[in-house]
């Protein structure tokens, strides 16, 4: 039987978002984006990502969000921050733990599950992203151009 949780109070909901770069310069870079299937912000671009599940570390939600999404595994990540900004997800309370996914190059990907589309941006020529997206997207560019070259891919 599985277990209901009650509680008294609210809680947020969690989820995990992946910052993938591919590349070995600022100049060259790449971003991994997927365009939403389902609102909020439908049909407009973001980072992979979801909603954790009850059993799974937070880390396992970025790795299986990123796969189930895009296609993508066997990545490493490194943990960027947490963002939860009151408002950043207008269904409800919601904090992200945002990751960075450094990859050499890019690699075929294709959206899936509640991606319609997944694809590669120049880092000068991303679109308008959904939700708080692009600050993370910043904080991730500002963690991988201080990673030693040799740490990524």
């Amino acid at each position: 039987m599985q277990q209901k949780y009650c509680y008294d109070y609210p809680r947020p909901a969690v989820t995990a978002d992946v910052v993938a770069l591919a590349g070995n310069s600022l100049q060259e870079a790449k971003l991994l984006l997927i365009r939403r299937e389902k609102p909020p912000f439908q049909d407009m671009w973001a980072l992979p990502g979801g909603f954790a599940e009850m059993n799974e570390d937070i880390e396992t939600t970025a790795v299986r969000e990123l796969e189930e999404e895009t296609g993508l595994r066997g990545v490493e990540i490194h943990q960027i921050g947490a963002f939860g900004k009151v408002g950043r997800d207008p269904r409800h309370r919601t904090v992200t733990v945002a990751f960075l996914s450094p990859l050499e190059r890019i690699a075929d990907v294709k959206g899936a599950d509640d991606a319609s589309d997944a694809r590669w941006f120049p880092l000068e020529e991303l679109p308008p992203l959904a939700f708080d997206h692009k600050e993370i997207v910043n904080q991730g560019v500002e963690l991988w151009e201080k990673m030693d070259r040799k740490d990524k891919g």
